[in-house]
């Protein structure tokens, strides 16, 4: 009996230790891809899956990101997250110029834009949103900050970096938004 127990969990170990390599396999042979931007939001196409996107169809999306990353030498998972949205379209076919979609930055979030500098003093390190913020804007997506959120936080305009513009508020800019058709996702 000991024997048998001893067997079947040695064949458990056996199976889940090569399901796990044939999986790592199939991932590192293109399994996630950057179709818009490189480096940012993974995605496994699945083409053959229910609902794709239109190619011929524009999509308007407004994002609320309002948690910050809690790893402070990492990038924020919402912009991560709109990075995913983009190359999700795009590995449908969608063209970028048929994406119009908006990053509203605010609340704990906000010390997400600040430049380098800046992130630099209040944080220590760089600021690991730099990069990605900008192969946003190439992609098109609009990158707002809450002006109400930077005076909260007691940030200089200037410490905002340059890719991002700033808005009145973050209430103002998703009612404005909505009303312009814009689907709401929350990060």
């Amino acid at each position: 009996m000991k024997n048998n127990l001893l067997a079947v969990m040695s064949l458990a170990c056996v199976v889940v230790a090569t399901s796990g390599s044939a999986l790592a396999e199939t991932q590192s042979s293109g399994y996630w891809q950057y179709p818009a931007i490189e480096g940012y939001g993974r995605v496994h196409p699945r083409p053959n899956s229910a609902e794709q996107p239109d190619p011929q169809k524009t999509y308007k999306v407004v994002f609320n990101v309002t948690k910050p990353s809690k790893d402070k030498g990492q990038p924020n998972p919402g912009l991560d997250h709109v990075a995913r949205a983009v190359n999700v379209f795009a590995s449908a076919g969608v063209p970028l110029d048929h994406l119009k979609f908006v990053a509203v930055i605010h609340g704990p979030a906000t010390m997400s834009v600040l430049n380098g500098d800046q992130y630099k003093k209040q944080f220590g390190g760089a600021n690991p949103n730099l990069e990605l913020i900008g192969k946003l804007r190439e992609a098109g997506v609009k990158v707002e900050v809450c002006g109400q959120a930077v005076s909260d936080n007691e940030y200089q305009d200037d410490w905002i970096n340059p890719d991002v513009t700033i808005t009145l508020s973050a209430l103002s800019d998703l009612a404005i938004y909505g009303n312009r058709g814009y689907a709401f996702e929350q990060l």
